[in-house]
């Protein structure tokens, strides 16, 4: 069976190359490109079910979980060791990590998990060197760590086998809203100009999807991709730092793709443990977290801080003390940054921000 659908794939990737890109056939194209997904996510998940595919289970920890992610012999091990003490073993050839070893990362009152992922290799979302499992670890990360090193062009590389495996990285998903109706055909509207993709080709590809009758409303100006991702139903979006490693040796790769550069790029020595300061304050300012006080009635704010997403609301204050809390939940009292007063009373839906204290009330 695995070799049924791996013969597709390398029918309909040949098809693809050898077809002109044109007016005429953009519909052709873009119907080849949701049927060659749907293969892929099949065989992946065919993959994820054999007994001999093993894998890695993880036991998350702390406020976040990041994955350390590169190709063999940049320096992973090294910077794990000199972020968070953990011993990841270290050595000058290739494949030393076999498995995944965790470390934890304390900075700015947040406590953060980093997984040190075994080396990926060309062709890992294809299965080569347990590629599979090692991307299925960073599918489940809340930020991924690029790790090159001054000799290589590889985060291109390593941007490509992520995206392979579902993961997109410095990306939102687009703003698409499908439903399905009993009869009228695919009616599709927009509320931006459309010019990536044309309209036929995006009623071609929710044909491919078993979309007969359907309104589809698009609030991006997507492109075939994006659509077939947000079909797919199965693609994760996770921020992204690169970094580059071995600044001291005196060499830098200027032979960067554009995607790359406009990430900010991060130039450490873990070695040297040069540049680690800004690597940390990039990890927490990517993941969007802030610090938010409780104050238990009649006494004074706690030292340490809960540590939240910037979006969170009272509300999610409630659900990581406690279920008990949002079952008897009747008001919270808030002082700092959002408070128009000290004290002032709020409802669940209230938005927190840095540095505010709360005071839950219950029945």
């Amino acid at each position: 069976m695995t070799e049924d659908l791996e013969k597709q794939i390398e029918e309909i990737e040949e098809e693809i190359r050898e077809t002109p890109y044109n007016k005429s056939t953009q519909q052709h194209i873009g119907r080849l490109k949701a049927k060659l997904s749907k293969l892929k996510d099949k065989l992946d998940r065919q993959g994820e079910g054999t007994a001999e595919s093993g894998g890695y289970a993880i036991k998350k920890e702390g406020d976040a979980t990041i994955g350390l992610v590169g190709f063999p012999s940049t320096g992973k091990s090294t910077l794990l060791n000199n972020l968070t003490g953990a011993k990841s073993q270290v050595a000058n050839y290739e494949f030393t990590t076999l498995d995944v070893i965790p470390g934890i990362l304390k900075y700015n009152d947040a406590v953060l998990q980093i997984l040190d992922l075994p080396g990926l290799v060309e062709g890992a979302s294809s299965g080569r060197g347990r590629g599979r499992e090692v991307l299925s670890v960073a599918r489940e990360t809340d930020l991924i760590l690029l790790m090159g090193d001054v000799y290589k062009d590889d985060l291109q590389t390593m941007v490509d086998e992520l995206e392979g495996k579902g993961i997109r990285l410095n990306k939102k998903p687009p703003e698409i809203v499908i439903k399905k109706k009993e009869k009228g055909g695919i009616e599709v509207r927009s509320t931006v100009e459309l010019t990536k993709i044309d309209k036929e080709t995006i009623k071609e590809i929710l044909r491919e999807y078993r979309y007969i009758n359907a309104n589809i409303v698009i609030r991006d100006n997507i492109t075939v991709e994006e659509l077939i991702d947000h079909l797919s139903g199965n693609r994760v979006y996770i921020p992204a730092v690169p970094i580059i490693n071995k600044i001291d040796l005196e060499y830098h790769n200027k032979n960067l793709s554009d995607k790359i550069k406009s990430w900010d790029l991060v130039y450490i020595s873990a070695l040297k443990e040069e540049g680690l300061d800004e690597l940390k304050k990039r990890i927490f300012d990517e993941l969007n977290m802030i610090r938010v006080f409780l104050r238990p009635k009649g006494e004074k704010a706690d030292d340490e801080p809960m540590i939240l997403d910037k979006n969170a609301t009272v509300e999610d204050v409630c659900k990581k003390l406690h279920s008990d809390f949002m079952e008897k939940f009747r008001y919270a009292r808030i002082w700092g940054p959002t408070a128009k007063f000290p004290k002032q009373q709020v409802g669940l839906d209230h938005k927190l921000k840095e540095g505010d204290t709360v005071r839950i009330i219950t029945e």
